[in-house]
């Protein structure tokens, strides 16, 4: 059986130095990473963040993603299970700190001494890659995420004005499976096209942590038909202000946005042959509707970089 959790490794500078969150378990008397199973249906990046509060009582924002762990445990009937983790890095933004749900204890320790405490040799796989991203400048990132919205009636099943074209059952129960997604990465700011089915793909998220919808008119096809450049606008503007964002918008102007974010895609540094090929699948096929693509920036304005890539599907 395969057993799939996800976690995270929450860093932070002090005093000039990288410091990590450990957790330690009395059950196991082990120091680990803050982890745990995913629940029915539920996201892995989701699942990451929720077992972080509910081991730690912190509430963190994701990073780029590191390298999950595969192990072998055996069930209550002495088969083999297959557990996968996957792991995020993680900005601490809040929570009360108290600890909850098996966790004892939670230090915060240097790459050094973090090394050597971690008990298992499989969990020293993600320090050392959050290392190399702090070493290689790609570890202090702020998300840019594009969705794509969800699927809406169709144009021929529809005679009213375009704009006003609602989303489908289908694409309702995405719009509300997005919503966590969108809030793992920590998104302050949403900016949507004024379409329906643009603007009730986000609001579930936006009604769930209280962010304001700004509409821009560029980002609606009408708009982006009447002046291309608008949108362009619009996505410089937020690379400019370097704050966690989304974009909702449509497929006929996602290309342009798509072209503009592939000319910042980091290529010189490791591990950048994944993160071009990610883009290119998600930037072929336009995003499927419901997909939000999660750009991981390091850098603003003429600078911005994008050093990750997650795409999150339907």
């Amino acid at each position: 059986m395969r057993i799939p959790a996800a976690g995270t490794v929450p860093w932070r500078v002090q005093e000039g130095g990288l410091e990590v969150a450990l957790v330690h378990r009395p059950r196991y008397d082990d120091w680990s990473w803050a982890k745990g199973k995913l629940d029915d249906d539920e996201d892995w990046a989701v699942a990451a963040v929720r077992e972080t509060e509910e081991e730690t009582g912190l509430v963190v924002r994701l990073g780029p993603p590191l390298p999950e762990a595969r192990y072998t445990l055996l069930g209550r009937d002495g088969s083999p299970d297959d557990k996968v983790v996957r792991y995020w890095t993680a900005r601490v933004t809040g929570g009360h700190g108290h600890l909850v749900n098996e966790i004892d204890e939670v230090a915060w320790l240097d790459v050094a001494t973090a090394h050597a405490r971690l008990d298992y040799a499989r969990d020293r796989d993600q320090l050392l890659a959050l290392v190399r991203l702090q070493q290689t400048e790609r570890l202090d990132t702020w998300p840019l995420v594009l969705v794509r919205h969800a699927s809406a009636v169709a144009r021929n099943e529809w005679s009213r004005d375009d704009q006003l074209r609602p989303l489908t059952a289908v694409g309702r129960a995405r719009s509300a499976d997005l919503a966590p997604v969108l809030a793992a990465y920590g998104v302050t700011l949403a900016v949507t096209s004024p379409s329906e089915r643009c603007l009730r793909t986000v609001e579930p998220f936006a009604n769930a942590v209280g962010v304001p919808l700004r509409t821009r008119g560029g980002l609606s096809e009408e708009g982006f038909a009447a002046d291309p450049t608008k949108a362009h606008r619009h996505l410089t503007r937020l690379l400019e202000r370097g704050e966690p964002a989304l974009v909702c918008t449509h497929g006929p102007v996602l290309p342009d946005l798509l072209d503009e974010l592939a000319r910042r895609l980091d290529v010189e540094k490791p591990a950048s042959v994944e993160v071009v090929e990610a883009f290119a699948e998600a930037r072929d096929e336009r995003l499927v509707k419901g997909e939000a693509l999660v750009c991981h920036v390091v850098g603003t304005g003429d600078a911005a970089r994008v050093v990750a890539v997650e795409r999150h599907l339907p």
